[in-house]
């Protein structure tokens, strides 16, 4: 069984994308395709990426508090 730390570490595959908002402007969308919900939309492609991470976080650390299993895709780094 892996540890909270272990988890915090799994490299996830990021995905950034520009993506029309219903309004015709665009905005930066980040996610983590591999973890249901974390998704985040902000105006640059950074701020975007520190969102998600932060929900990523905040999923795993919810999931393991709630006893749900969290997707292991690939080895901790």
């Amino acid at each position: 069984m892996l540890t909270r730390d272990q988890y915090l570490r799994i490299p996830y595959v990021l995905v950034v994308e520009s993506v029309p908002k219903p309004d015709g402007e665009w905005c930066r969308r980040a996610s983590y395709p591999e973890l249901p919900g974390a998704v985040a939309e902000a105006e640059s492609a950074v701020e975007a990426m520190d969102e998600v991470d932060e929900k990523r976080v905040r999923i795993i650390e919810d999931w393991l508090d709630a006893g749900i299993p969290v997707p292991v895709p690939r080895n901790p780094l």
